[in-house]
């Protein structure tokens, strides 16, 4: 004999009191959960290291930020640097003066990046200034030594 559904039974009680999530509840919490694995994985892989190149972007903006007063590059701000961890030259160029800092025993010159020698190169343009109240466009250029 078969049951009619609004008849209570003591044998179908224990299926009866499980919960069941819906299908689309189930979907989106998967996807909220993926989506947050792959920001995570993004956000390591951005907070790594990159073992390519030895700092030269990294010493530029830290030469940069130094020796810049009000956004303009002071070549006299140059001296204080000692402590990179790698081999450095920074020189700044601008209206036919040159001044060059170098760091660290073996210290690359100017040149080294047109040899084989394992150093890495950046340069950007920037405001130097040359004289009381004079500016000019100039260049920062860092070589470093691996």
């Amino acid at each position: 004999m078969s049951r009619s559904s609004d008849e209570p039974s003591d044998a179908g009680s224990a299926g009866e009191d499980r919960a069941a999530v819906e299908p689309l509840a189930a979907l989106v919490a998967v996807l909220v959960v993926g989506s947050a694995l792959g920001l995570y994985a993004v956000a390591l892989d951005d907070a790594t290291v990159d073992q390519q190149r030895p700092g030269a972007e990294t010493t530029l903006d830290r030469i940069e930020r130094t020796a810049t007063v009000g956004g303009v590059v002071e070549p006299s701000r140059l001296r204080g640097f000692e402590d990179f961890q790698y081999p450095t030259t920074a020189t700044v160029t601008a209206d036919g003066e040159t001044w060059r800092i170098e760091s660290g025993d073996d210290a690359p010159t100017v040149t080294a990046a047109e040899t084989h020698d394992p150093v890495v190169v950046s340069e950007r343009p920037v405001t130097v200034r040359v004289g009381p109240g004079q500016n000019a466009r100039g260049t920062l250029h860092v070589v470093v030594r691996r």
